[in-house]
């Protein structure tokens, strides 16, 4: 499913075709009728082709017409429409030419209708309390399902007939043990790799969970669309089979007599085998239990044939990544995940299947071809099941927009959606806005709507918004963010700004951070590549060493993609690497370029593949650029077909656009590499084949465009060092005025006007601005200041807010230090032990006494502060001591001062600061249950103005 259409009339999201043909068409009529609407695809598709080629009944939809998988979609969905008719979905993958569709429209009956009055076979379910925290792997999961509720459903398949096939946990885990005994008997040993190449259905399950029980690893990988190619897909498989090591193959009964070729490429491959074949009725002894850090997947990122890339994932990162989303979209066994997503794609595998197994949500299976054939089924399962969960990626929802009609979804009702996961891809602001319009008339609510990013190196998950939020869109200057990488607020009439969709907060467990070119940490809306780290994060990828040492930054992951940062939400903008992103599978253009680069008349090395957006289908286009010296109409013609049949071999779709060119139009580097972004731009500018420039100018250009970008670099990264010298020459600086006069001055209220008015000269030559909101009702004494802790400045940021003396309530540790101990005491501050209970509780009474003789203590709530995002869970001691001492508490919120300085990363950097003084809260109690109170109110208060997310959720 790598391409998409474009379709006419379809812009609304409704359906503007004439009415429906019912009468059968006469075999004569009907092939005009059918070759006109296929030559009006085609010209569609790909502009100027059907004048090029012959169309006939027996011309080929793909190395002919160049009918990708969604254009294939496409043209069903438009016969459909003009003769009245409803087709086998079976007739995506099978039909090769004219011909076989128009024998399918004559023997066809009238258009399907939906079933309203059927009801979800899975009945009322009752909600499961707990879920397998402690499990520790995949198995044992499934295990503690068959021991905690045998016969609860677990699975429900749904065929293109309309029929359901149910799997309880029973089931799954009996066929799974027998297709596990299969293996064993055939000599599969622990740790060996098993291929599954299966479509969607109940083999796939029972084979993945089988491999697991017999020790195995599996590994999932495409499996063919049409039978036709099941040769030439199993050949173009084989690549990622010998890099995986597979023992074991294990095949649909179409593909087996063809997979017993791969034997021969594939040095490790034992057997080949259906799960029919591999499935005892005897039980054979399976080995022991892996361990947490065993491997349970290798993920193969789709569309990496020619330089396999197969993701390392442990059960640990698993379930890490599931426990981690669930906890984020507040999962349970009350949900009901409706997916189409393709089991060998994570989003499928993980997100939908491994989620909802583990927390015993019934899981609703569609096929893929199900959905693309008609994608109002996706909505109608929704609707019969009562589905809560789901996930799609953007082309998905824009494929609902195009091909269906009002008439279709009757009656839909699609109330019952909370979180619809929408990832995979690059995000089109436009898509959700026209989804969440169009969708609200049949229940859908905009808070359901999920932008989420996550990658396969990440197990699936990596961030997600709140999950009652809507979607964020952020509106920003096009030209400050291609400049100079900054991510500047506009308004909404600016005609030249560019959005960007909020992608969420990193999951629990899990971090992100924003570097440059030099690796250095950047602040809020600045642009540089992604890094994360986290409990999901692979361990690297199978038998790629060169792809590793890209992939690893010390204890970082290399994303690869560009993003910024804004209020504790990631915003993702492009991506460094070239991989085209076609419908939820990724696409690598340097195979695609090799190949390209053999075909005779083209010159070897001079071939661009690149992604070109298309707002219609909200994917990415694929177009090749290639240079000819060719000229003759016939001749170029010829080439673009041969490099479409190429470019079909290996990535099973054809091209968008092949485009021609004259020697030397294609940008390269100096040392000749393609150049990938710049070939893009000339084609989207339509500036390919204007007339070259004199050599001298080009070569003077080519110096002038090199030189700005390292010359920015280089001063970003130079004022970067300066500023830093700079910041820590004010700070010691003026610390070395302060800190002896502070030693000195007789009175506390003198040594904290002086730390008052230093810390504001501070910030003023920092070019740190810190805006003060509120602060009218801070009592001058008595009270206690509680205010979120984010970096190593908040105390200071404090002293330059708020005037007159503070008491800080600090950890022991600080006084024994030689400089910081002196000054502090001089200061007032109140010492705590933090690890010794009951030292802490003896020195409450200390606490308490500073407050009753009026001082402002303040508290850091949360006891620590860690560099990502986020307001942590808040400590009592401050509460107890304002209900105990009856004193008000004034919440403090604190924003910005992370990004200036984070934990562990003593580079400051350039940032605004915003301090929000709240109103004083009085406890209304002494006891326990009061501190509790007063706690959750002031959190509530500091979280709304903070400006980071709630990690105590």
């Amino acid at each position: 499913m790598e391409c998409a259409v474009s379709g006419k009339d379809h812009s609304s999201g409704r359906s503007s075709g004439k009415p429906l043909a019912t009468a059968e068409p006469a075999g004569p009529q009907a092939t005009g009728r059918l070759l006109g609407l296929v030559g009006d695809l085609v010209e569609e598709l790909h502009p100027g082709r059907s004048g090029r080629v012959q169309l006939g009944l027996d011309s080929q939809l793909d190395r002919d017409l160049g009918f990708d998988s969604l254009g294939r979609v496409e043209l069903l969905y438009r016969l459909e429409r003009a003769f009245g008719v409803s087709l086998p979905e079976a007739l995506l993958g099978e039909a090769e030419t004219p011909g076989d569709l128009l024998i399918a429209i004559l023997s066809a009956e009238g258009r399907e209708k939906p079933a309203l009055d059927m009801k979800s076979t899975l009945g009322v379910l009752g909600a499961v309390e707990a879920a397998p925290r402690q499990a520790a792997t995949l198995p044992e999961v499934l295990d503690w399902h068959v021991q905690a509720h045998p016969e609860r459903p677990h699975l429900q398949l749904l065929t293109e007939s309309g029929q359901e096939e149910t799997l309880t946990y029973t089931e799954l885990s009996v066929r799974a043990r027998s297709v596990a005994a299969g293996l064993r008997e055939r000599g599969l040993a622990p740790a060996e790799r098993v291929a599954i190449m299966l479509p969607t259905g109940a083999a796939f399950f029972a084979a993945f969970f089988g491999i697991l029980y017999a020790g195995g690893v599996p590994v999932p990988i495409y499996p063919p669309m049409r039978r036709s190619q099941i040769e030439e897909h199993l050949r173009r498989q084989a690549k990622i089979l010998q890099n995986a090591g597979a023992s074991f193959l294990i095949v649909g009964a179409e593909a087996h007599p063809v997979a017993v070729l791969l034997r021969s490429q594939v040095t490790a491959l034992q057997a080949i085998a259906t799960v029919e074949e591999l499935t005892l009725s005897t039980s054979v002894k399976l080995p022991e239990a892996a361990s947490s850090l065993a491997t349970a997947l290798i993920q193969y990122t789709s569309g990496s044939t020619g330089d396999p890339k197969g993701v390392v994932l442990s059960h640990q990162n698993l379930l890490s990544n599931i426990r981690a989303m669930g906890d984020q979209m507040e999962a349970s066994s009350s949900d009901v995940f409706v997916s189409w997503l393709p089991l060998y794609h994570d989003m499928g595998l993980i997100g939908a299947w491994l989620g909802s197994l583990y927390y015993a949500a019934p899981a609703v299976i569609m096929s893929p071809i199900s959905f693309l054939a008609r994608p109002e089924r996706w909505l109608w399962a929704i609707h019969r099941h009562r589905g809560t969960l789901s996930a799609a990626p953007n082309f998905a929802f824009e494929l609902c927009l195009h091909r269906i009609d009002a008439a279709s979804i009757e009656g839909l009702d699609l109330g019952s959606l909370r979180f619809v996961a929408n990832g995979a891809e690059p995000i089109n602001p436009d898509t959700i806005r026209r989804f969440t319009d169009r969708f609200a008339d049949y229940g859908f609510r905009r808070e359901a709507m999920k932008p989420v990013y996550g990658l396969a190196e990440s197990a699936v998950g990596l961030a997600f918004p709140p999950s009652t939020r809507a979607p964020v869109i952020d509106q920003i200057e096009r030209s400050a963010l291609s400049v100079n990488g900054l991510a500047v607020p506009t308004t909404a009439d600016d005609a030249t700004k560019i959005e960007f969709v909020a992608c969420g907060r990193p999951l629990p467990g899990h971090e992100i951070r924003i570097v440059d070119a030099t690796g250095q940490e950047l602040g809020e809306r600045r642009q540089g590549r992604l890094h994360f780290r986290g409990p999901s994060a692979t361990k690297g990828y199978f038998q790629n060493e060169s792809k590793n040492r890209e992939l690893f930054v010390e204890d970082w992951l290399d994303s690869g993609d560009l993003a910024y940062e804004a209020g504790g939400d990631v915003f993702i903008t492009g991506r460094i690497k070239d991989v085209i992103l076609r419908a939820g599978r990724n696409i690598y253009p340097q195979e695609v370029e090799e190949a390209v680069g053999e075909v005779e008349g083209l010159r070897k090395g001079c071939t661009a593949v690149f992604g070109s957006p298309d707002p219609t289908s909200g994917t990415e286009r694929v177009v090749i650029l290639a240079e000819t010296r060719a000229t003759d109409l016939e001749i170029m013609a010829d080439l673009r077909r041969r490099v479409s049949e190429v470019t079909l071999d290996i990535l099973e779709n054809p091209p968008d656009e092949v485009v021609l060119v004259p020697p030397r139009t294609v940008p390269k580097t100096s040392s000749g590499k393609v150049r990938r972004a710049a070939a893009r731009a000339l084609y989207e500018e339509g500036r390919l084949g204007v007339k070259s420039t004199p050599l001298w100018w080009q070569v003077v250009r080519l110096i002038l465009a090199g030189l700005r970008p390292q010359a920015r670099r280089g001063l970003n990264v130079l004022a970067s060092l300066f500023y830093a010298g700079y910041w820590w020459g004010v700070i010691f600086l003026l610390g070395g005025l302060v800190w002896p006069l502070a030693l000195v001055l007789p009175g506390e209220g003198m040594r904290w006007t002086l730390l008052h008015y230093a810390a504001r000269l501070a910030f003023r030559l920092l070019a740190i601005p810190v805006e003060i909101r509120g602060g009218e009702g801070l009592p001058h004494g008595g009270c206690v200041v509680v205010a979120n802790h984010a970096s190593y400045i908040d105390g200071l940021i404090l002293a330059a807010s708020v005037s007159g003396p503070l008491a800080f309530v600090a950890k022991r540790e600080l006084a024994a230090q030689r400089v910081a101990g002196p000054f502090l005491r001089r200061l007032g501050t109140v010492f705590v032990e933090r690890f010794d209970r009951e030292a802490s509780v003896q020195e409450l009474d200390s606490v308490l006494a500073a407050a009753r003789a009026g001082k402002r203590l303040v508290f850091f709530a949360e006891g620590t502060f860690t560099r990502a995002p986020g307001l942590l869970p808040f400590r009592l001691g401050a509460f107890i001591a304002s209900c105990q001492a009856k004193l008000p508490v004034v919440p403090i919120a604190l924003q910005g001062t992370r990004s200036v300085m984070r934990s562990n990363y003593w580079f400051p950097r350039r940032g605004q600061v915003k301090v929000t003084i709240g109103e004083p809260i009085r406890p209304d109690g002494e006891d326990f249950n009061a501190a509790l109170r007063l706690r959750d109110k002031v959190r509530h208060k500091i979280l709304a103005h903070c400006g980071e997310p709630d990690l105590e959720r």
